[in-house]
């Protein structure tokens, strides 16, 4: 990498670490929120879905805003805004009010994976391994952001706790300000048909419209689909898994220090910790191997995981620690594969545009996995969650070969 793919991927590794330490921070606190508020799985899965839904529901306009003014003004307006959003956490006094909070974060945080990714994809000479690095900070910010939570819930109250998470989002913001770099130093005349990254950019609806039309084509109307099925099974398996560990009588809780410990937030922030590995391991994949095979084998292997992870989970605690360390390198393998495919199938003007769509599948869609997931605990069980996240990756295998067969 030369002095501007670096720059470009310290700046998108800074950001999404901060987007995915705010995000799963919130099933750490959705543990706290079902007694503070008294409430059903149900309910809070509902409120969580509404925040996470805007996460992917603003990934669209995010996109176009992207390509058109640029990506390094929106990184900096969804850092003020997850900042912000976790202040006004820490004052809610009720359910209703951690819902607006979390729309908020939900818009700011929207608009990082369409103008990141976009910047990677034009900026940077080598994608796979930017993809790679960028994966992994997102995954560091995935396990370090519930572990943190979880170890200042021992010495804090739960709104101490989201006003002090609010700081780094303000160190990120000084931070990505000092750093210059070219946004379209990787564009080529053969990527996408145009050496103009910005000759089809959108201005208005109309070309919203036409441009998303000539989106989706068969093959990125396929890829799409697939980012839905990725990102229900990702919600529907993250949002209320440290609530499913907790009701194991191998983690109830531990006096210490006259403080109860809940050790199954750390398997949780161990379990995403792994998934740096997975983010590593697809991203370097991505460079040596069709990207519609590492995704079906990857949909393959989270179809097991999910059908085996409740018989693991009675059989021991090895058998769960395992299964669960499979679970956090699946989850995470898949990313890098379909956010290389997404920029295989469009062209480099509407980067911005496709990556909003990616997003908005992901989690936009997405979001509707917590709400399944609450309903489903609610009124089944785990194994029937379980079940149907099974489903689901069979879907996205299904789907992926179909892209091997008629890429033939």
């Amino acid at each position: 990498m030369n002095d501007n793919d670096r720059s470009i991927v310290g700046v998108a590794m800074l950001a999404h670490a901060m987007v995915h330490t705010y995000e799963l921070s919130i099933p750490i606190l959705v543990t706290v929120w079902l007694d503070a508020f008294s409430v059903t799985p149900a309910t809070i899965g509902l409120v969580v879905s509404m925040g996470y839904g805007l996460f992917g529901l603003g990934a669209l306009p995010g996109g176009i805003l992207a390509d058109t003014y640029g990506s390094r003004p929106l990184i900096i307006a969804c850092l003020v805004g997850m900042g912000a959003s976790f202040l006004l956490l820490s004052v809610a006094p009720s359910v209703g009010f951690v819902a607006v909070a979390l729309l908020l974060w939900g818009a700011a945080a929207s608009v990082y994976h369409p103008s990141g990714l976009s910047l990677i994809s034009k900026g940077v000479s080598q994608r796979g391994t930017a993809f790679a690095y960028h994966g992994m900070a997102g995954n560091l910010g995935i396990a370090l952001g519930p572990l943190a939570t979880a170890l200042l819930l021992l010495a804090f109250d739960w709104r101490q706790v989201t006003a002090l998470l609010a700081i780094p989002a303000g160190v990120a913001v000084l931070l990505s300000l000092t750093v210059e770099f070219d946004e379209t130093a990787s564009v080529e005349a053969t990527d996408g048909g145009t050496s103009d990254s910005k000759a089809d950019t959108v201005s208005s609806l109309s070309e919203l419209v036409s441009e998303s039309r000539r989106l989706f084509t068969a093959g990125f109307a396929a890829v799409f689909a697939i980012v839905m099925c990725s990102g229900l099974y990702y919600r529907g398996t993250l949002t209320f898994l440290p609530d499913l560990l907790a009701g194991l009588p191998m983690f109830d809780p531990v006096s210490l220090g006259g403080r109860s410990l809940e050790p199954s937030r750390y398997l949780y922030a161990g379990l995403l910790m792994v998934g740096i590995a997975g983010q590593y391991a697809g991203g370097k994949l991505t460079d040596r191997m069709e990207t519609e095979r590492g995704i079906m084998l990857g949909f393959a292997g989270l179809a097991v995981v999910a059908v085996i992870f409740v018989p693991a989970s009675n059989a021991g605690l090895v058998a769960l620690l395992g299964v669960s360390a499979v679970l956090g390198f699946m989850l995470f393998l898949v990313q890098p594969f379909y956010q290389a495919t997404v920029a295989e199938y469009t062209p480099a003007g509407l980067r911005g545009l496709s990556y909003g769509y990616t997003y908005l599948g992901v989690f936009g869609v997405g979001a509707l996995g917590a709400a399944m997931a609450g309903v489903i605990l609610t009124y089944a069980s785990s194994s029937g969650l379980f079940l149907a996240l099974a489903a689901i990756a069979v879907t996205a295998a299904l789907l992926a070969g179909n892209l091997i067969r008629t890429q033939a």
